[in-house]
C-alpha cells in the first residue's frame, strides 16, 4: 500500500497519502468505527460490512465509482472476494487482496503432502506439522471442519450448526493441535509460515492464511510449496474460510473524489498485476492469479491455490457477527488449551451465536 500511495502521489503531485500500520490481530477485530474517526482510507476485513451498512461509517463506493469499473471488478474477482464487501445493497470496499487458508510445505523435507485427514494425523505424530491456533484462526479451522463434515456455520438465519457436526469438528481440531507444539496456540499464520520457512523442525502446515511472500525467492531462508487442502476420511474436501482485505473510504473523508480515484487505481488490473504484486502484495484481481509471470516469480503460488480461493466459505456479515467472532475464537482456543468438554464448548458457541444474531439490526442484502 505504501508503494501504491507513492506512485499515485507521483502521478498527482498535489496529493499526499500516508499509511499507518496496525497488527494482524487489530485488523481482525479492532472496531472499524474508531478507525474511521481518524483515517480517510482503511484496509478492512469483510465481516465489518454489516456494521458499515447499519451505520454511517464507510462511503458506499457504488455511489462514487463508475458502474463499469465495479462490473469489471466483479467479473475478475477471486472467489467471493468482491462480493464479500457488498452488503445491504452497497459496495463498501474493493477487494485489493485475496486470501484463504491453504496448505504449505518444505519440499526439501517432505516429498509429498498428505492428502487425507488420517495421513495428516500420522504426519503430526512425528512432530512435523505446524498449525496457527490463536483464537481467530482456531475459529476459522472450526468453520472449515464443520463444512467438511456436512454443514457450514450460520447457513440459515437463527441456526448456528448442528450439534453433532460442531462437537465432532471441535474433537478433530483438538486431536490435531494436541499433536503439534503447544506454542502453536500463540502463533498466527505469519509466524507459522515464518517457522516453516526458516526452521527444519516442521515440514508441513495443513491450513493457514496464505502469504505469497514465502514462495518468492529471497524472502526467507527456504522457498515453500503450496497447494489445496486435505480431504476428510469421509471423502469430502476441506473448504477454508475466505479472508483477504478490502480498501474502503471513511464517510468522514473530506477529499472523497481523490480517495475514490486512489481506490480505483489500487484495484485496477494494471496496478494489481504489476506494481501491487511487485511490491509484495497478494492481488485480489483474478488476472494476476492467472499470470504466467506472476506465478513464475512466486513458485506457482497463485495457480496452485486458486481453486481453494474460489471454493472458500464466506463468513457472515450481519452487524452482530464481529462480537461472535471475537468471543467465539476465545471459546475454541480455551477448549484446545484446557482439554475441556467439546459438548460444553459447542454449547457456549451456540449460545453466543444466538445472542449475537438476536442483537443485530436486520439489514437486507
Amino acid at each position: 500500500m505504501v508503494a501504491t500511495a507513492q506512485r499515485f502521489c507521483e502521478l498527482h503531485p498535489d496529493v499526499t497519502i500516508q499509511w499507518q500500520v496496525r497488527s494482524l490481530q487489530e485488523f481482525a477485530d479492532f472496531p472499524i468505527e474508531r478507525l474511521a474517526e481518524s483515517f480517510d482510507l482503511l484496509v478492512i476485513d469483510h465481516p465489518f460490512c454489516g456494521y458499515a451498512a447499519a451505520h454511517d461509517t464507510l462511503l458506499p463506493l457504488d455511489e462514487w465509482l463508475p458502474a463499469e469499473f465495479l462490473d469489471d471488478q466483479a467479473r475478475h474477482a477471486v472467489g467471493k472476494s468482491h462480493d464479500s464487501y457488498c452488503y445491504g445493497g452497497h459496495q463498501w470496499a474493493l477487494a485489493i487482496d485475496a486470501a484463504t487458508p491453504i496448505a504449505g510445505w518444505r519440499p526439501d523435507l517432505l516429498a509429498k503432502a498428505p492428502g487425507t485427514w488420517t495421513e495428516l494425523i500420522d504426519l503430526a505424530k512425528f512432530g512435523l506439522v505446524a498449525v496457527p491456533a490463536i483464537p481467530i484462526d482456531s475459529l476459522m479451522h472450526f468453520y472449515m471442519l464443520c463444512g467438511a463434515l456436512g454443514e457450514d456455520p450460520f447457513s440459515q438465519p437463527g441456526h448456528f450448526v448442528r450439534k453433532e457436526i460442531g462437537v465432532e469438528a471441535l474433537r478433530m481440531l483438538r486431536e490435531l493441535v494436541s499433536l503439534c507444539d503447544p506454542r502453536c496456540l500463540g502463533r498466527n499464520p505469519i509466524r507459522t509460515w515464518e517457522l516453516l520457512a526458516s526452521n527444519d523442525t516442521v515440514a508441513y502446515c495443513p491450513f493457514a492464511y496464505g502469504y505469497s511472500n514465502y514462495c518468492r525467492r529471497g524472502y526467507a531462508d527456504h522457498i515453500l510449496r503450496v497447494g489445496g487442502l486435505i480431504f476428510l476420511d469421509n471423502g469430502r474436501p476441506c473448504r477454508s474460510t475466505l479472508g483477504g482485505t478490502g480498501l474502503a473510504i471513511s464517510s468522514g473523508c473530506k477529499e472523497k473524489v481523490i480517495a475514490a480515484s486512489y481506490t480505483q487505481f489500487v484495484a485496477s488490473s494494471e496496478c494489481q498485476t504489476t506494481l501491487y504484486f511487485d511490491s509484495g502484495g497478494q492481488p485480489g484481481y483474478r488476472e494476476a492469479w492467472l499470470s504466467q509471470e506472476v506465478n513464475r516469480r512466486s513458485n506457482n503460488f497463485f495457480a496452485d491455490t486458486l481453486s481453494t480461493l474460489d471454493a472458500a466459505y464466506l463468513r457472515p456479515r450481519f452487524e452482530g457477527y464481529m462480537h461472535f467472532q471475537e468471543q467465539g475464537g476465545l471459546i475454541v482456543q480455551q477448549y484446545l488449551k484446557n482439554c475441556g468438554s467439546e459438548v460444553a464448548a459447542f454449547g457456549a458457541l451456540e449460545h453466543l451465536a444466538a445472542h449475537s444474531e438476536s442483537v443485530h439490526h436486520s439489514v437486507s442484502q
